[in-house]
């Protein structure tokens, strides 16, 4: 994977500024609140064979699909539980509150993102633990062997990075969380693992890179992949340039503007690329 000038043809589509607040590369945390309500929720058990903790759990569309994928993938369909995936703003208020009277302001301020910070707002996010008869709903149980190592290495195929790292606490503010992982989708879940960047600093990478400038180049054997960032425009509307390819998605960045990634196959089918963009 790597960077390069890119001139071809495009065309230009207009997006409403407050998409910008939309997508699966939305930024959500302590400085970058929730700003839109979750679109296209659809509940888990629409694929059967997923474990919940709790019956009516729901998940954007694409990152159901993607992890249902994943866990068939990692062979853990039967191993590991979806503990909490979307959540409404009330509902993180209520476990936010309950976590401070039962473990105090200093496990919640590490563990438990504030009401309307939260990325289980988005429906992106899930929370997956060891299937077994206990479980911890705001910690549970996600070892670094067997199955759940082996969902861990899939991850990032299906688009899932895992979103609170040790390393990377300086900067998201929240503690390693073995867990929780986020939907941001295929090829940037892979592009944050191969350049060891969590999701602030990956916001902050893509920048660089721009449609009149040098873009972002992903090239694989069955498809090339081009990524840049469009800032918002002054006013209500921004004109976003697309690449001429077989299937693009923009997504707003929750902070001030647009990532677009555009994918043109080299064969009908894309064997070598799992995740959904």
């Amino acid at each position: 994977m790597n960077a390069s000038q890119v001139k071809q043809a495009h065309y230009s589509i207009q997006v409403s500024n407050d998409e910008q607040f939309n997508g699966h590369l939305v930024l959500v945390n302590q400085q970058h609140p929730v700003r839109k309500k979750a679109k296209q929720l659809i509940a888990v058990d629409t694929f059967p064979s997923i474990k919940q903790i709790d019956k009516g759990m729901k998940l954007e569309k694409t990152c159901l699909e993607q992890l249902h994928l994943l866990l068939q993938a990692c062979g853990g369909i039967d191993d590991i539980v979806a503990v909490s995936g979307y959540r409404t703003k009330k509902e993180q208020t209520q476990i936010y509150n309950d976590s401070l009277i039962e473990r105090g302001a200093a496990y919640t301020s590490k563990y438990v993102a504030w009401p309307g910070h939260s990325e289980h707002q988005t429906g992106l996010a899930i929370d997956v633990g060891r299937l077994k008869a206990t479980l911890d709903f705001i910690a549970p149980a996600f070892p670094d062997t067997g199955i759940y190592k082996s969902f861990r290495q899939h991850a990032a195929d299906y688009g899932f990075i895992l979103r609170y790292k040790r390393e990377k606490q300086s900067i998201t503010r929240i503690a390693y969380e073995p867990w929780h992982f986020r939907y941001v989708g295929y090829p940037h879940a892979k592009l944050m693992e191969q350049h060891d960047l969590c999701l602030e600093e990956y916001i902050d990478f893509v920048q660089h890179y721009r449609y009149d400038g040098e873009q972002l180049v992903v090239q694989e054997k069955h498809a090339t992949t081009s990524i840049y960032y469009v800032p918002a425009e002054e006013g209500s509307h921004t004109e976003i340039p697309i690449l001429q390819s077989d299937v693009y998605r923009v997504s707003g960045n929750n902070r001030d503007g647009f990532i677009v990634t555009v994918m043109t196959k080299h064969q009908e089918k894309l064997p070598g690329v799992r995740g959904n963009m």
